[in-house]
């Protein structure tokens, strides 16, 4: 039960509240072997990824997650361990369960953390997938401080020039305080031109990619979603982007003792053990450092605002989540039959 089954036709499409997708995501992860100390956050997790119109964080990873609870790639009855060995720097043993749980383990000693010592860093081994990592980094700009995340995957971009994939599409996230208890913008982004899930779902939805995605195995640029999974994605930027990959596989993977990119098992399927990935965040205290932050990141916001078509980071995902809070979400038919919902 894997992200790359075909879609099969017919049906109907099913619109779920938003607690409606919340409680279908938890009693899933149970009745696959997750205790509700790990099903929660990740249930919270997909309602939040849905309720921002980023459809290939929510509920569709949320079969593979099942899989992956049955299968052992995710210890479902996992207890995070966490140790602060020195005043700036914490760490969490996600012990192979879910990231959610471990990350929520960690955050709160991070910001207590970086109030203390105006700076400090929290890293995960032995983890997962954690989702959108652009949410993580925004509970740290909720406390009131600058938020960077980091996450590597599964291998699957190769060095330019090379064809032997050695990086995962390893995302960062910035997220900016508004002063408020808010966030002002929000960025997240992959090393690779786009999300190796969105491969995923057009792989499922038997649709080609557009050009410039990824490559095959052979290393030649392709539009083959199947070929692409077999292959590698190609970097944003080329140099540029395989260069960002690089710097979170050194912050999440070798930094945080996490199993290297080229090593883990993938995200999708049940081959392979755990993926033993990593994380890695840092929380900044702007006051430790200089005065007027809310206000200098205020006037960059509007400079970029007030240019017509211009807009901020995470812009699109605040329209889908006005939007999603009121009208739920539209769960097409085949994935709602397959989560017992058809």
């Amino acid at each position: 039960m894997g992200l790359v089954e075909p879609v099969r036709p017919g049906g109907q499409d099913v619109r779920l509240t938003l607690d409606e997708i919340e409680t279908l995501a938890f009693d899933t992860l149970v009745a696959a072997g997750a205790s509700g100390a790990q099903a929660v956050p990740v249930a919270q997790s997909i309602r939040l990824a849905e309720r921002d119109g980023m459809r290939s964080h929510g509920l569709l990873y949320l079969p593979v997650y099942a899989e992956h609870l049955g299968c052992g790639k995710v210890d479902g009855q996992a207890r995070p361990q966490l140790a602060r060995p020195r005043a700036g720097a914490v760490v969490v043993d996600a012990a192979h369960g879910f990231a959610h749980p471990a990350i929520d383990l960690g955050l709160p000693v991070l910001v207590e953390a970086a109030r203390e010592c105006g700076i400090a860093a929290l890293t995960l081994r032995r983890s997962y997938n954690c989702g959108l990592l652009g949410h993580h980094a925004e509970r740290i700009a909720e406390a009131g401080l600058i938020g960077l995340g980091f996450t590597h995957a599964p291998a699957s971009i190769s060095p330019v020039g090379g064809k032997v994939p050695v990086i995962g599409t390893n995302p960062f996230a910035l997220a900016v305080p508004d002063g408020h208890g808010g966030a002002r913008f929000v960025l997240d982004q992959s090393a690779s031109v786009v999300a190796k899930s969105e491969v995923l779902l057009r792989a499922r939805r038997g649709e080609a990619l557009p050009p410039g995605w990824a490559l095959d195995a052979e290393g030649q640029p392709t539009t083959d979603a199947a070929a692409a999974l077999k292959g590698s994605m190609l970097p944003a930027g080329g140099v540029k982007g395989f260069g960002a990959g690089l710097l979170v596989e050194v912050l999440a993977s070798a930094l945080a003792g996490a199993v290297p990119s080229r090593e883990a098992s993938a995200f999708s399927g049940p081959a392979g053990g755990p993926p033993g990935t990593g994380q890695c965040f840092i929380a900044i205290d702007s006051t430790a450092f200089a005065a007027g932050f809310a206000d200098r990141i205020e006037g960059l916001a509007l400079a970029i605002t007030a240019q017509e078509g211009a807009r901020l980071p995470g812009t699109r995902r605040l329209v889908a989540r006005a939007r999603t809070e009121i009208e739920g979400v539209e769960v097409d038919a085949d994935l709602a039959a397959r989560l017992g919902r058809g």
